[in-house]
């Protein structure tokens, strides 16, 4: 006999953000970056099954974006998606390449919030531990991120607007193709009734034997 468990429940946002605010203790900042890399890699893989076979190319981008929510002011959110190009950097961002050959992925980036960008790239000297990110975050500002990012980790992948605008030509003389498809006739009310209105706000519609739908038409 098989026995059918209880699937369990998960709080929703607003209760845990609630129980946060709640929380008097003090944790570390390595324990809270643990929870926010909590199931990430999961995520990303979930990502790129999903976008397997959307996008047609050998390799292709997987963005993971911390933002905050829009009413829960104590909340963050992770957001993951799929890109064919060269990802927009921005902060708070980490960037993995898929390559489809080798059913694995490569991180490129990993951005911070906007204010710990700036601090670093106005630092003369950091710590070991920062320099790649001091490197990232001095790219961003000096308007170079792309390419440091390409000779980094020796890729040579184009942004979207760089991709147009080396095939603005090409895309120019392709043009756009018309789409073909029949005209679809307008709905014909007359093949549509109801046999009893039981409510006056909701129409019972009968099911049609295959005879009942040959005279209708």
């Amino acid at each position: 006999m098989s026995v059918i468990t209880k699937p369990e429940e998960r709080k929703t946002a607003g209760e845990l953000a609630n129980e946060a605010l709640k929380d008097t203790s003090t944790y570390h900042s390595m324990d809270v970056a643990n929870a926010l890399c909590n199931d990430i890699l999961r995520e990303i893989w979930k990502c790129i099954d999903a976008h397997y076979n959307v996008i047609d190319e050998p390799e292709f981008f997987i963005v993971v974006v911390l933002a905050n929510d829009c009413l829960i002011k104590n909340l963050k959110r992770r957001k993951f998606y799929a890109w064919p190009y060269l990802p927009k950097p921005r902060p708070n961002q980490s960037v993995f390449l898929y390559r489809k050959k080798d059913d694995d992925i490569q991180r490129l980036w990993v951005l911070p919030e906007a204010a710990t960008m700036a601090n670093l790239s106005e630092m003369h000297q950091v710590p070991e531990k920062w320099a790649t990110m001091k490197l990232w975050s001095d790219a961003f500002f000096k308007g170079t991120f792309w390419h440091t990012i390409r000779n980094q980790h020796g890729i040579n992948h184009l942004s979207e607007h760089e991709y147009l605008k080396l095939h603005r030509e090409e895309l120019i003389q392709a043009g756009c193709k018309e789409p073909t498809f029949d005209i679809i006739d307008p709905f014909d009310f007359g093949k549509a009734f109801g046999m009893e209105v039981v409510n006056p706000f909701k129409a019972e519609i009968p099911k049609l034997s295959a005879q009942g739908r040959r005279k209708a038409k």
